[in-house]
């Protein structure tokens, strides 16, 4: 059974996730940052594309020590899964997701990656080969569901989102919309690509809840099922 997917992404107001050189922005605070962290000490497993990786060198791990204890205390290791998808396997052994904190790392590549690049992956994490040129998501998720791992956050990129979206992998988003404004047409959001072109290919959202949080909003939507 594949796991439930909960997509948390913070944007601009204009929908940007960062500027468009890729630059990571502070867009929500304190209370958002926390909320993020009890969201991510919740799952089994957290997901990003192998642009986050590279543009922001994210740990994945969980911050609060409370959230790390109550993990500890239900048998359950400090951190979740991290799971990277890097069909070229161009993730370098010393990025901090793969070297901070304790936890088993999944790194899911496609069959064009480079195989001295995937024997050195596989003494820092677990290498999932799935599609010829890119990795097939459901896949991956099949393979996590085998592992145990029964809810996922993804966290990025808008590539990796995009891609969950189109194959109807995702179940729920959070976005918090921050108080400020990026611009850029080439600025990410939180579904790159090449985008849909009729109406009948839209993914259609519920709205959840909205709550009034630091100094923007947090929006909650449920996936309509495909």
């Amino acid at each position: 059974m594949r796991p439930l997917v909960v997509v948390n992404v913070a944007m601009s107001a204009d929908g940007k996730l960062s500027t468009r050189e890729r630059r990571q922005v502070k867009i929500s605070g304190a209370e958002d940052f926390a909320r993020v962290d009890r969201l991510k000490a919740d799952c089994d497993a957290v997901m990003v594309g192998i642009g986050t990786v590279l543009a922001d060198d994210p740990s994945l791990t969980v911050k609060n020590p409370d959230y790390k204890r109550k993990r500890q205390s239900s048998s359950r290791p400090e951190h979740p899964v991290r799971v990277i998808i890097d069909s070229r396997a161009r993730i370098s052994p010393d990025a901090s997701v793969l070297t901070k904190g304790d936890g088993l790392r999944v790194v899911a590549v496609s069959g064009r990656a480079d195989p001295a690049r995937v024997d050195v992956l596989r003494k820092k994490a677990m290498v999932i080969v799935a599609g010829e040129v890119e990795v097939d998501l459901a896949r991956v998720l099949d393979e996590l569901g085998v592992m145990g791992i029964r809810r996922l956050m993804v966290e990025g990129g808008g590539t990796l989102i995009a891609g969950l979206v189109r194959a109807g992998l995702v179940d729920e988003i959070y976005t918090y919309i921050g108080s400020i404004v990026i611009g850029g047409k080439d600025a990410p959001t939180l579904a790159d690509g090449p985008g849909w072109i009729t109406e009948a290919e839209f993914a259609r959202l519920v709205l959840a809840d909205v709550t009034r949080m630091d100094d923007g909003i947090l929006i909650h939507w449920t996936v309509k099922p495909q």
